[in-house]
C-alpha cells in the first residue's frame, strides 16, 4: 500500500512538472501580441513585397528574396519597418504543422531587417503557409500574419 502511494505521488509531481514547464515556455512556442494587423488579402507575397498601415503612423513592408519560394533551401526575407527594436517571423502550415520555425531578423540598416529562412518540404507538395511577422517596439508587441501557398 505505502508503494502505491509513493508512486500515486510521483506520478502527481511529473504531471505538476510538465505543466510547470509547459506555462513557461508557452510564450516561446505560442508568442503573446499586444496587437495584430491584418494585411489585404489581395496581396501576394509570391508577387512582390506586401505593405500594411500601422496604427499610430508608419508602415511594415515583408517580403522574399527569391521568388517562388523554394522549399528545403534558403532564402531571404526582408522586414522594413521604422522603431523596432527586434523582428521574428514565425513560419508555420495552415493545414499541418511543420514545426517551430522562428528565426529572428537582424537589422542590417536602420529599419530594414533581414535574415535567411529555410521552409521544410511537405510530402503533398501543395501547402498554405502562415508568415506572422512580430515587431517589438518601445511601446508593444504588433503581429501582422500573412499567407502564401508553396509547391
Amino acid at each position: 500500500m505505502n508503494k502505491k502511494i509513493l508512486l500515486d505521488i510521483i506520478g502527481l509531481l511529473l504531471i505538476a512538472l510538465v505543466v510547470l514547464v509547459g506555462y513557461k515556455l508557452s510564450p516561446m512556442l505560442l508568442p503573446k501580441a499586444d496587437l495584430t494587423v491584418e494585411p489585404d488579402p489581395a496581396c501576394s507575397l509570391q508577387s512582390g513585397p506586401c505593405t500594411v498601415q500601422l496604427p499610430g503612423g508608419g508602415a511594415l513592408s515583408f517580403s522574399f528574396g527569391t521568388r517562388p519560394v523554394p522549399l528545403v533551401k534558403p532564402f531571404e526575407v526582408k522586414v522594413e519597418v521604422a522603431g523596432a527594436r527586434q523582428v521574428d517571423v514565425d513560419f508555420a502550415g495552415v493545414d499541418m504543422d511543420m514545426g517551430f520555425n522562428r528565426p529572428r531578423l537582424q537589422e542590417r540598416t536602420p529599419g530594414v531587417f533581414a535574415g535567411d529562412v529555410t521552409l521544410p518540404v511537405c510530402i503533398t507538395g501543395h501547402m498554405t503557409w502562415q508568415a506572422t511577422v512580430l515587431v517589438e517596439t518601445q511601446d508593444a508587441r504588433i503581429a501582422v500574419p500573412f499567407r502564401f501557398i508553396t509547391g
